[in-house]
Order: C-alpha cells, then structure tokens, then sequence
C-alpha cells in the first residue's frame, strides 16, 4: 500500500509543475492563464508567448508524464503484487491529474494531452507514434488543435482494444483501462472545443483569441 502511494505522490507532483505558468512568468512576466483561452498547454503558450516557449512547454509537459512512468515502474517498497507497467499507470493518471488540478499554480492548469502523451510514450511508444502521425496530418489539414488531440486519443484507445480483443496481442488489462480512461479525460477537458467545432467556431492554431 505504501508503494502505491508512493508513486501516486510522485506522479501528482510531477504532473503538478506548471511549466507553461513558470515559463511565462519567468521570460514575458505574463501568467498564461488570464489570456488567450486560459490554458497552461503549449497550444495556449504558442498564441501568446510564441513558439520557442511552446515547445519548451510541450517537451517539458511530455517529460512529467515519461518521467512519472518511468519512475514508479522502477519503485517497489515489497508490499504490492501490482507489475511495474500497473504502477507506472498509475503514476500516469495521477500525472494528468496534478496536470489538470496543479498543486504550484492554484489548481488551475492545462488539458492533459502532452502528459497523457509522455506516459504512453513509455509504455506504448509504437502505437504513440501513429497517434501522433494522426494529430500532425488532422493538425496540418484543419489547423484545429483540438480536433488532432481527440482524434489521436480516440485512435489509441482503438487500437489497444483491437490489439487485445481483435488480434489477441498480450496486451495488460491496465493499458486498456489507461486508454480509455485518457480518452475519456482528453474529450472532457475539451468539451468546449468539441462545442465550438460543431458550431464552426473553433480556434484555429495560429490564429489570436480575443
């Protein structure tokens, strides 16, 4: 049991740093969070900080979900028959929470993409690969970050129930769970763009938010 939350703190922890709010601060004295659409993720960082400080935000949030995997799958005090890739799971999850819910910035944070995505890179790089050829090509056909984030989601929870149920791969029941817990989370969070998408109102990358 001590193992467990162990790893649980660590993972919401690491999730919990707001690498969009500190960076923004630290470099432009702006709190990302009273412009733009409000978020700390990279999309929000990129129309209002630009793009350098984007792409630190997106490897940096990418790394809290990798690292807090990594981590607790490497973590075992004797007092859990849980496997290295269930303890990394929930590490992960925890990740994503500390992400949306931040303990250093007011509980106030990003979607949980880039950190969903830094934990399957850990325990499912292939199938993050082609989740990310999906986000790129929707991105790059549409402009539409949100529509590429939900698509690349909802790909890799299909295709971890194809892989387990349809061609019998020996696929851990925690990956299924995780997928589509992540999928469930990722739509949630953007529940808003789903709305403004089916309005034709979604923001388009690239383009400011007034």
């Amino acid at each position: 049991m001590v193992t467990i939350l162990v790893v649980a703190i660590i993972g919401y922890l690491l999730g919990s740093i707001p690498s969009g709010v500190w960076l923004g601060r630290a470099f432009k004295n702006i709190d990302v969070r009273e412009h733009g659409s409000k978020s700390t993720g990279a999309t929000n960082v990129f129309r209002v900080l630009g793009a350098k400080l984007a792409i630190a935000v997106l490897i940096i949030d990418i790394l809290k979900g990798f690292l807090a995997a990594f981590l607790a799958s490497h973590i075992n005090l004797g007092d859990t028959l849980l496997t290295p890739n269930q303890l990394g799971m929930i590490a992960g999850i925890l990740a994503i929470v500390g992400h949306l819910f931040p303990l250093f910035a007011g509980f106030r944070g990003g979607k949980g993409v880039a950190a969903g995505a830094g934990i399957l890179l850990f325990l499912a790089p292939l199938e993050v690969g082609f989740g990310l050829l999906i986000f790129v090509i929707t991105v790059s056909l549409t402009r539409y970050v949100s529509l590429g984030s939900i698509l690349a989601v909802l790909f890799l929870a299909l295709a971890f129930l194809l892989e387990k149920y349809a061609y019998g791969f020996p696929l851990g029941d925690e990956m299924i769970i995780l997928a589509l817990i992540l999928a469930i989370l990722i739509i949630y969070t953007h529940r808003a763009n789903l709305g403004r998408l089916l309005k034709g109102q979604e923001h388009k990358i690239g383009a400011k938010i007034v």
